[in-house]
Order: C-alpha cells, then sequence, then structure tokens
C-alpha cells in the first residue's frame, strides 16, 4: 500500500516510497514452517491417543503461527518509510496509526549499518540524526539503507539549491507554500516560520 497522497503538503511531492525488507517476514515463517515440520513427525512418529492429542497440539501450533505471519504481512503493507522534497515520514499501523516525521532542514546526519549477512540480503539500519526533541531515530529492516542514505542527502540538497538567494521567484514561492504546510503540521513553531519566511524574501 503506497503512501497516502492526501497526507502531503502543497507542492509536495514522493521520492522514494518502501515497504521494509522481506526479513521483517523471517521469524514468522521461520515458526511456521518448524511447526509444519514439527505435525509431520507427529504422524509419523506417534499412533494411537497419543498421537491425536499431539496433532491436536501441533494444529494449534500451525494455525498460531500462520495467524503471526498473516498479521506480519498486515504490518509490512502498512508500514511505509518515505522521503519526499520536504521530509522523512515514518508511518506504520494497520487500525491504529503511528510515526514521525523529519522536516529535511533538520537533519544533521544519516548513518547505515549493515552485518555481512544483511549486506547480502540487502537489508540494514539507518539512523537519522535531527535538530529536533527527538535527536535520533533508529530505522530497522531498512531496503538498501546506503542507497536510502543517498536519496536523504540527494533531497537535502535540492531543497539547500532551491532556497539559495538565485532561486526564482516561482521558486520562492513554492517554498513559502511549504513552510505554510509545515506550519499548518505542527512540524513549524510560528517563530521558525517567520524566520524561514523572512530569509526566503530577503528582509
Amino acid at each position: 500500500m503506497p503512501y497516502p497522497k492526501n497526507l502531503l503538503n502543497d507542492h509536495e511531492t514522493v521520492a522514494l516510497d518502501l515497504h521494509p525488507h522481506w526479513w521483517f517476514f523471517a521469524k514468522g515463517v521461520a515458526a511456521l514452517v518448524v511447526a509444519i515440520v514439527a505435525g509431520i513427525l507427529v504422524l509419523v512418529f506417534f499412533d494411537g491417543d497419543v498421537q491425536k492429542y499431539v496433532v491436536y497440539a501441533a494444529i494449534a501450533a500451525i494455525v498460531g503461527c500462520a495467524i503471526w505471519v498473516v498479521k506480519r504481512y498486515a504490518q509490512w503493507s502498512t508500514t511505509n518509510f518515505v522521503i519526499t522534497n520536504d521530509r522523512v515520514i515514518y508511518r506504520t499501523g494497520v487500525v491504529a496509526k503511528s510515526g514521525i516525521e523529519i522536516p529535511l532542514r533538520r537533519v544533521n546526519n544519516v548513518l547505515f549499518n549493515q552485518s555481512v549477512f544483511e549486506r547480502i540480503l540487502g537489508a540494514g539500519d539507518l539512523m537519522i540524526e535531527s535538530g529536533g526533541e527527538t535527536g535520533q531515530q533508529r530505522f530497522t529492516d531498512v531496503r538498501n539503507p546506503e542507497r536510502v542514505k543517498n536519496m536523504i542527502y540527494a533531497q537535502m540538497e535540492a531543497a539547500t539549491r532551491s532556497t539559495e538567494p538565485g532561486a526564482t521567484g516561482g521558486d520562492v514561492v513554492s517554498q513559502l507554500e511549504k513552510l505554510e504546510g509545515l506550519l499548518h503540521r505542527g512540524s513549524l513553531s510560528q517563530r521558525e516560520f517567520d524566520a524561514q519566511k523572512r530569509r526566503l524574501l530577503g528582509d
């Protein structure tokens, strides 16, 4: 499920929209496979009343693991890691939603970490250091974290170029509209908005 476009600010565009890496399912799938194998072994090595009760237990384990896998899939499909030209967004939740938004202008550093195994799989963790209240945010099971890091820096550079003194009048208007969107969403305080507005207008 892609990130809802109605949650974007005016003139905000999505550069990258990712679900977690498939490794997100590893534990649930492994548990389901073990439960199925255990059920087969029960049929082979037990008989009589003992087999009946153990089979019931094996079936319950298989059903429980299957439900776990389905639940993980629902979580996977409703979890988005999004990079736009304004911010980094993490949103998750099947019914109740939670998440975090980090304006690109507040990002200080982006780090990624991959073990040898994760590098083979193309997965890893991403750490974003920002000037906000949270300071650091770690995101796990990110697909190709080095590529994601480079994409964040590319969007930050593009945003910086668009606010340079040589930017066209249209760019200034666009940036003002984006700032107003951030103000309305609560990502900017009124004082921060006024300071950014003065900088854009050259006051």
